[in-house]
């Protein structure tokens, strides 16, 4: 019997020993912090031998093959062990592919993945189609493999899992953009991250569609080094040749494989990043087959994504926007753009190798403070101090948004939109927005 051992015992790790389990391997799972009661009860029931607060080599360095949640970085070592051993590591979704049939419609990016992932399920759902929703958000699609199948899944991938996948293929395969980002996991290389992200693309065949954003730079320069067999889906936000999206004179419109126009004010996302996801989100939508009066519904109710430009309360005349799932600067800058009042920004957290340049023009024209959130924010006081804004130092979200109460003027914006990870103060992204919508739902009860 093969033995697999697993790192990381949360959604991901979990639901691979499930299907491994399931599949007749020998699991061993093992986790360096503790692990949560509801994972270990689903290992306990499926039998699956499992440690916590640290690695037993000798369980581990003796697998046949190991899969790796994709927070572990390669430089863990146990993970350098096992590479210098020669043991062939893994991510759950490269395990999950080997197991399944069913179409993967895969979607990444620098920004934009979760809201055009949540999109296109959304309209899959709609539609009546069996989709499941799976890798950065919803459930582990091993588990789903193993214990739910469905005949799509919508799976939104990281740099981190495309790293460790090799002969998994996305039927349709979409990246948003790609900038700067996780360059702290990739040596501070632009290109490590880049080549990461373009594994998007890998084994795709001519039977498959590659949707992409034809005017990221990035993307554009990187396409000449692939043999891209897909069929090629770019959109824009405006009309040129060869494009299968754009939006014109208004007009939200798909050439592929059909043509498809809305008027682009029925779009119930806003903002021009939003045009993006869903020209995605339509292009996947329309190569499924999925009937023109559905995406057209769809795409004018969608209810959008929690932590991102969520309405969060008005106090003092003042609205409150969590945008806590703005982890890097080009998600920051997507969501000062979209709003029309004077705002109050949220930075700071666990940088990331973050270069504040590309949106200090944009700050200076329309923040009326900042306020740094942040264990350490040396940084952003070198960053942002000497441009004549008025700035506060916080050290927890209380503290934050005291100080954003005392910035903010009544028809202003407070903005959480941190270019960070939460890491330092919150126990995740989710955490950060959820202190934040608790804390401005406070103070409107105090008004």
């Amino acid at each position: 019997m093969k033995k697999i051992a697993i790192l990381g015992a949360g959604e991901s790790g979990v639901g691979a020993a499930a299907l491994a389990k399931k599949e007749g391997f020998d699991v061993f799972v093992s986790d360096m912090s503790a692990i949560n009661d509801k994972y270990k009860k689903m290992l306990d029931e499926r039998n699956i031998r499992w440690e916590e607060k640290q690695h037993t080599e000798s369980d581990i360095l003796d697998a046949d093959e190991i899969i790796k949640s994709p927070g572990i970085p390669d430089t863990a070592p146990i993970v350098a062990k096992a590479i210098t051993k020669g043991i062939r590591i893994i991510s759950e979704i490269e395990f999950a592919g080997r197991y399944t049939d069913s179409k993967m419609i895969c979607i990444t990016g620098s920004n934009g993945k979760t809201t055009t992932t949540s999109l296109i399920y959304h309209i899959f759902r709609a539609a009546g189609y069996d989709a499941g929703l799976a890798g950065n958000i919803g459930n582990s699609l091993a588990l789903q493999v193993a214990e739910t199948p469905h005949e799509y899944y919508i799976i939104e991938l990281s740099s981190f899992q495309l790293d460790n996948m090799y002969d998994f293929r996305a039927n349709t395969a979409i990246l948003m953009n790609i900038t700067p980002d996780h360059l702290d996991r990739y040596d501070n290389l632009m290109q490590n991250y880049v080549d990461a992200k373009m594994r998007i693309i890998r084994n795709q065949t001519e039977e498959d569609a590659f949707i992409y954003w034809n005017d990221d730079p990035i993307i554009r320069h990187e396409l000449g080094k692939y043999d891209i067999r897909a069929t090629q889906c770019p959109f824009a936000e405006s009309k040129a040749e060869g494009l299968k999206g754009y939006v014109d004179n208004g007009l939200y419109t798909l050439e592929y494989p059909g043509h498809f126009t809305m008027d682009s004010a029925e779009l119930s996302l806003k903002g021009r990043h939003n045009q993006y996801n869903s020209l995605a989100a339509g292009l996947a939508a329309s190569i499924a087959g999925i009937d023109e009066s559905v995406i057209r519904e769809s795409l004018g109710n969608f209810p959008g994504v929690e932590h991102r430009l969520e309405y969060a309360g008005t106090v003092d005349g003042v609205r409150y926007i969590n945008d806590s799932k703005a982890t890097n600067v080009d998600a920051c800058r997507y969501a000062i753009e979209s709003i029309t009042t004077k705002v109050v920004l949220i930075v700071g957290g666990k940088d990331k190798g973050n270069d504040y340049e590309p949106i200090k023009k944009l700050v200076a024209e329309k923040c009326s403070g900042i306020v740094y959130l942040g264990a350490d924010n040396a940084k952003l006081h070198a960053n942002f101090d000497d441009m004549g804004i008025p700035v506060r130092d916080t050290h927890s979200m209380r503290e934050c948004v005291e100080a954003c109460r005392e910035l903010a003027h009544e028809g202003e914006t407070v903005l959480l939109s941190p270019c960070c990870a939460s890491f330092d103060l919150f126990k995740n992204m989710e955490d950060r927005g959820e202190q934040f919508k608790e804390l401005v739902r406070e103070k409107f009860h105090q008004s």
